[in-house]
């Protein structure tokens, strides 16, 4: 898939005036979206390229993070659900920026796509009151903090993202 042939990114600017649960879901998808924009444009080799040698940090680590940070916080903690980690393991507890020559962006984004999706499928029918179901080692959440924190999530790694993509193509914005 060539750039060119990439879907572009719809991000719609959340409410400035709405409800606890329709501004949280807003500025999440807007964070999210912000993140594809990111991404938008560029090849595989472009969405690679590490920040700052020696950081490993580039977008196509950052998008395979973000797939992770979706699986865990909203399957695993939120649902209970036993899933594998995608990208790393004991071993290798940063594998989502450790990229390989198999590794595309096709691949990549197809996963933190089908996470997001599932996401929206587990929380369509829970309160922002409803706990989490699943373990994790600073106890129990309620799916507000989950939200409250997956914008944090998304907004720290945007910041990084704007730079590494000011890196490669001077690109600034969105």
């Amino acid at each position: 898939m060539t750039p060119s042939d990439r879907p572009t990114s719809e991000r719609a600017a959340p409410a400035t005036i709405a409800g606890e649960r329709e501004a949280l879901e807003a500025w999440l998808d807007f964070q999210r979206e912000t993140l594809a924009l990111k991404c938008a444009g560029l090849d595989d080799k472009q969405l690679r390229e590490a920040s700052v040698p020696p950081s490993e940090l580039s977008l196509l680590g950052l998008v395979r993070h973000m797939a992770e940070v979706e699986r865990i916080w909203f399957r695993s903690v939120l649902d209970g659900e036993d899933v594998p980690p995608l990208y790393y393991s004991e071993a290798d507890p940063d594998g989502e920026f450790h990229l390989t020559g198999e590794d595309t962006w096709e691949a990549a984004h197809t996963a933190w796509r089908a996470e997001i999706a599932r996401a929206r499928e587990l929380v369509a029918t829970r309160s922002l009151d409803d706990l989490t179901a699943g373990h994790h080692p600073r106890g129990t959440f309620d799916l507000r903090w989950i939200y409250i924190h997956m914008i944090e999530e998304y907004a720290r790694h945007n910041g990084h993202a704007d730079l590494i993509r000011e890196r490669i193509d001077g690109a600034t914005g969105v």
